[in-house]
C-alpha cells in the first residue's frame, strides 16, 4: 500500500501499547516499519531498568517476534556511518545511521530536540512525534486504521479493555491527537 518507510526510536517500542499498535499498524502496509539491533537494545535495556520485575527473555522473544513479522525491518551496515553524523546527544547517532542506511523518510521518536531538522534534512528525513505520524496514517486510511485498533484491543485478554479503558491507555502514552482522532471511531474500535 505505501512506500514510506519509519524508523521507530526506542522510546515507541518501550511502551508495549504504542509498540502493538505501531507494528499492527505496519502489517496492514501502511508504513515499512524499521529498526536496528541497537534500537531493539535500548529498548529492552531501559525496560529491564525500569522495571526490574520484566523478564528479559519474554522480551527478548518479542524483540524476536518484531523481526519475523516485518521483512525487511532490520537495518544492518550502518555503525560506519555513526561517526560522521551529528545530532544534539551524540548517543542518538545510530539511530539517524540507521534510519540513512535503511532509506527512511521519517524517524518516530518522542525526542524530537534530539533530532533536529538542520540536522535531518541534508538526508531528506524527518523526524516525528508518535501522535503526528500515526494521527496522519489514520487519515490516509481510516477504516484500515480503526480495524488495526480494533486488533490490537482484541488481543488485550487479561484483562480486556474497553474502547474508553483502551484509548486511555494511548492518552496515558502521549497519543492525545490520535485519540480525538479515533472517536468518532470508537464503534468500528
Amino acid at each position: 500500500m505505501s512506500h514510506y518507510t519509519a524508523l521507530l526510536d526506542a522510546n515507541v517500542l518501550y511502551p508495549a501499547s504504542m509498540r502493538d499498535l505501531l507494528m499492527q499498524i505496519a502489517v496492514t502496509d501502511l508504513f515499512k516499519a524499521k529498526w536496528s539491533a541497537d534500537i531493539h537494545r535500548e529498548w529492552i535495556e531501559a525496560l529491564v531498568r525500569n522495571e526490574p520485575h520484566r523478564d528479559r527473555a519474554a522480551l527478548e522473544r518479542t524483540r524476536d517476534r518484531m523481526d519475523r513479522a516485518m521483512r525487511d525491518a532490520l537495518v544492518t551496515g550502518y555503525d560506519t556511518l555513526i561517526p560522521s553524523l551529528d545530532l544534539p546527544d551524540r548517543g542518538d547517532r545510530h539511530v539517524l545511521a540507521a534510519a540513512i542506511v535503511g532509506r527512511c523518510d521519517v524517524i518516530v521518536t518522542q525526542n524530537l530536540k534530539h533530532f533536529p531538522a538542520s540536522s535531518l534534512a541534508s538526508y531528506g528525513i524527518e523526524a516525528q512525534h508518535p501522535d503526528e505520524f500515526l494521527t496522519s496514517h489514520l487519515h490516509l486510511a481510516p477504516g484500515v486504521f480503526c480495524s488495526a485498533v480494533a486488533k490490537v484491543r482484541a488481543r488485550l485478554t487479561a484483562p480486556p479493555y474497553t474502547v474508553e479503558e483502551y484509548l486511555a491507555i494511548l492518552t496515558r502514552q502521549s497519543l492525545v491527537g490520535t485519540v480525538a482522532e479515533l472517536a468518532p471511531f470508537s464503534n468500528l474500535l
